[in-house]
């Protein structure tokens, strides 16, 4: 396998605290599974800041940012059955690596974590 793609990103929680606020901000970043997670834990701020740090740090290893069509709502972060978080990979996401990395079979990896002040996400795309 080969690297192609490296993201992280750090996000203050305390920035999340008013704008989880606004559901015009959740409905526009998060998807509706996201969203439906997130009421299932009681630390919603940090809920949202990691998912928003993973989305960031996704976007800085494909290379482009939030740009060429890509939304964050096209970026989507579940959790598997013993917590570990990982990207939902959509048939936008599949063209948009291809496209960008030239690539079609590919792996993504995530690690996300928080602190009290602090969330940060790691994103590493490999080919296969």
């Amino acid at each position: 396998m080969k690297t192609v793609g490296i993201g992280v990103d750090i996000v203050d929680n305390k920035r999340f605290k008013n704008l989880i606020k606004d559901n015009k901000f959740i409905n526009r970043i998060f998807s509706k599974k996201e969203i439906f997670d997130s009421k299932k834990t009681l630390n919603k701020i940090n809920f949202f800041s990691k998912r928003f740090a993973a989305k960031e740090s996704f976007a800085k290893a494909l290379g482009t940012g939030f740009r060429n069509n890509l939304n964050f709502k096209d970026i989507e972060i579940v959790n598997d059955n013993l917590g570990k978080p990982f990207y939902l990979i959509n048939n936008k996401i599949k063209q948009i690596i291809k496209k960008n990395k030239k690539i079609a079979n590919f792996e993504l990896f995530l690690s996300i974590s928080d602190e009290k002040d602090y969330s940060v996400a790691f994103t590493i795309i490999q080919k296969i």
